[in-house]
């Protein structure tokens, strides 16, 4: 089995062929039969597991399982403690109100690499940072949620999925990990 963390570049799909020819995880990964555990949205950036482990890769995709997935978002607008509270007891959101999150307000993480293209910036209104652990994995959460408590996401990245963080992986790198670090983790919960 071989288990590999992906440090996913913004604008990556994330899968290994596209019909319209924009980048994806084959530009990035030339190690055969491994397949994405779960989704990174184009414009998100980050942490990805690709595994050839079937167990693994449910585990960590399927929401049953309740996952940890840990986000840096830079929101615009200044996090207030409102805000925060209302994410760690869940947001409405039109699917329904969303579990509780781990959520803090951060400095911007040190030894950030930087985005291209550039989120935009507008000379008058602040830019902060939030850490926010999900244990759910709905279509665009994140960024759904920080928007529902008036702090639109800017940039997003993955810090952490379960057990595994990117560390100083740097935007296509990659290293290899144990799974059973994962299954792990999987049979305690």
């Amino acid at each position: 089995m071989t288990t590999l963390l992906l440090n996913k570049p913004y604008g990556v799909l994330t899968r290994f062929t596209d019909p319209e020819g924009r980048p994806t995880l084959a530009d990035w990964v030339a190690v055969r039969g491994v397949y994405p555990a779960g989704r990174l949205d184009r414009d998100s950036e980050g942490l990805l597991v690709l595994t050839s482990d079937g167990r693994l890769q449910s585990a960590i995709a399927h929401p049953r399982h309740h996952w940890p997935k840990t986000y840096w978002a830079q929101v615009e607008g200044e996090v207030t403690e409102d805000a925060v509270a209302r994410l760690r007891t869940g947001v409405p959101l039109s699917d329904g109100p969303t579990r509780p999150a781990q959520a803090a307000a951060m400095a911007e993480p040190t030894g950030l690499w930087p985005r291209e293209p550039p989120i935009r910036v507008r000379r008058h209104i602040p830019t902060a940072w939030l850490q926010l652990t999900l244990t759910e994995g709905r279509n665009r959460q994140v960024r759904r949620m920080t928007a529902a408590v008036g702090l639109p996401t800017l940039r997003l990245i993955r810090h952490a999925v379960g057990p595994w963080r990117l560390d100083d992986l740097l935007p296509g790198q990659w290293r290899e990990v144990d799974p059973a670090v994962g299954l792990a983790l999987q049979r305690r919960g």
